[in-house]
């Protein structure tokens, strides 16, 4: 799955185009790298995002196509 697409469906950001647009911005590292929108999520994958003065750290722990709002916090694990 996409990491721009992931990162909406887990409702890590709100929006797919936000998404895309900080991935662009060079604001997303996975795996300590600098990820564009198109890189391939894979379980295990460490995504990190810096949100102006905050850092969010996470672990892929599945990877799901859709989901339901109340389980999207399942598909990682805070780090």
């Amino acid at each position: 799955m996409r990491l721009d697409k992931f990162l909406k469906v887990s409702r890590i950001i709100k929006r797919r185009t936000v998404a895309n647009e900080a991935c662009d911005a060079g604001r997303v590292t996975v795996n300590g790298k600098v990820a564009r929108a198109s890189y391939d999520v894979k379980v295990g994958d460490i995504i990190e995002i810096s949100f102006g003065a905050r850092n969010f750290k996470a672990e892929v722990t599945d990877v799901k196509e859709t989901i339901k709002k109340d389980d999207a916090v399942s598909l990682y694990k805070l780090i």
